[in-house]
């Protein structure tokens, strides 16, 4: 099933003006529901000392209150684009708009944190169900400078729901509405879910009628695609606390094996003439591999710089919650701004924009590695600002330019392939650069430095990530030589 698409002038103008009021409308409704399901992975993180306090949880059950979420999120997020694909993506993103909803409202009311870890789960299968469809929409309404435009608004707002989160947070904790603690930091999913239910199928184009013999589902991709994120996943959500035992690396071994089981399963359903889950020919599309492998080099550094950099302010250095989520303000305009803008660039400049954003992303956590050790509160705060120069430099382009050249046939392919990437690198990100932080902020007296130490290991992530970007940017040229 596939939404009708506009073909748009090649000129920015000219895609821009062909493309109907309605669509941009319709975009909006469905970043809403993206934003709804970002904040909720790091929103949770503010609450998790009134929750503890409140449903009395140890330490574990925290960890899986956090991180339950994301491991159904991750593991279901390709199965989530293959769904659309086979029955309909306005129907799976209302159907992953109502189920998020409802669980939202059962945390909001869960009566232990056995209860509050259940509902997280189905969250997280909520989202991987809605997000994915946010994408293939996109790819298959919007071409052109049109589309362009629709995948900078997309990078903008995955920029700006992490952030968002750790504000809204902070606040709705410190508020305690009714006294009622943690509780509205899952309520206030219900109001916009409800009105995304409501606006869904008025702003929405429906989906078209499916052939008459539907694609199978490939339920052996899905068990092993499932099973290889969910042993990868969940030794990085849960190792850090438990010590990184004997399990873990274990674990992660064996979600490799399976992940090359994945691939021999998917190429074998293919050569039969079957469905595969996940159709591996989208990663011929040009500068979608080199692509695929930038952005997660970005993400790794983003989600760790937000673990990291969340625990000094809040531990090191006894910040409240609010203020600590307040301190990323600065970046997140700047991340966001750059990455909606960064087309304005003269033509020839736009070839080059990743790498430079990826350089500028170094210069700027080494600024801020300078910054924390030198006790230079201006040349921190520049340099995490700079930061977000370097992700809208980096993370946007990479959505259009190693992404627009996917074929509609192939859009769920590259939504669950993209989705996937972001969210397991963030989680990387939070285990490794984590670590790093951890292992040396042993007292508060020592946050600053190892914040500074860990900035540095984000520099070396992002010098390393100009090698894959500059393979992405030959591959567009070979690909396309006149356009930037």
């Amino acid at each position: 099933m596939a939404l009708q698409t506009r073909r748009t002038g090649s000129g920015v103008q000219a895609g821009l003006k062909e493309t109907p009021p309605g669509h941009w409308l319709m975009l909006a409704v469905l970043l809403l529901g993206q934003f709804m399901c970002i904040i909720d992975v790091l929103v949770t993180n503010v609450a998790m000392p009134s929750i503890a306090a409140s449903l009395h949880a140890s330490g574990a059950s925290l960890q899986l209150v956090v991180g339950g979420y994301t491991v159904a999120y991750a593991m279901l997020l390709v199965t989530g684009a293959r769904l659309g694909d086979r029955y309909g993506r306005r129907r799976l993103y209302l159907a992953g708009v109502l189920v998020f909803t409802a669980a939202s409202l059962a945390c909001a009311l869960a009566p232990d944190s056995q209860a509050l870890i259940a509902f997280r789960l189905v969250q997280g299968a909520g989202a991987a169900v809605l997000v994915p469809q946010v994408f293939s929409i996109i790819q298959l309404t919007f071409t052109g400078q049109a589309r362009a435009r629709a995948l900078s608004a997309y990078a903008a707002v995955l920029s700006a729901g992490a952030v968002a989160g750790l504000v809204l947070g902070g606040v709705v904790v410190n508020a305690d509405l009714f006294g009622t603690g943690w509780r509205p930091v899952f309520a206030i999913n219900v109001p916009i879910g409800i009105v995304l239910a409501i606006a869904v199928p008025r702003l929405v184009p429906p989906d078209e009628p499916g052939p008459a013999t539907p694609r199978k589902l490939d339920l052996a991709g899905l068990a092993a695609a499932a099973g290889a994120v969910l042993l990868i996943v969940l030794p990085l959500v849960l190792g850090r606390e438990a010590g990184w035992p004997a399990w873990c690396p274990g674990c992660v071994a064996a979600g490799l094996v399976l992940a090359a089981c994945f691939v021999l399963i998917e190429r074998r359903v293919a050569a039969r003439g079957g469905d595969p889950l996940l159709n591996l020919a989208v990663l011929r599309a040009p500068a979608l591999p080199s692509g695929l492998v930038t952005l997660a080099a970005t993400q790794v550094g983003y989600g760790g710089l937000l673990f990291a950099y969340t625990l000094h302010l809040q531990a090191g250095l006894g910040q409240s919650a609010l203020r600590a989520g307040a301190s990323y303000l600065p970046m997140a305009a700047v991340f966001g701004l750059t990455g909606y803008h960064w087309r304005r660039l003269p033509a020839p400049a736009r070839r080059f924009v990743i790498p430079a954003g990826l350089a500028a992303g170094a210069a700027a956590y080494l600024a801020l590695a300078v910054g924390l050790h030198t006790g230079n509160s201006a040349l921190t705060w520049t340099g995490l600002a700079a930061v977000g120069l370097g992700l809208g430099l980096s993370v946007s382009p990479l959505l259009t330019q190693s992404l627009t050249h996917v074929p509609a046939a192939r859009a769920a392919d590259a939504s669950g392939l993209l989705t996937t990437t972001v969210q397991l690198s963030q989680l990387l990100g939070v285990a490794v650069i984590g670590s790093v932080y951890l292992s040396r902020a042993t007292r508060p007296a020592a946050s600053a430095g190892a914040m500074s130490v860990t900035a540095c290991c984000l520099a070396a992530l992002s010098a390393a990530g100009l090698l894959a970007a500059a393979l992405m940017t030959r591959a567009i040229r070979n690909h396309h030589p006149e356009n930037p």
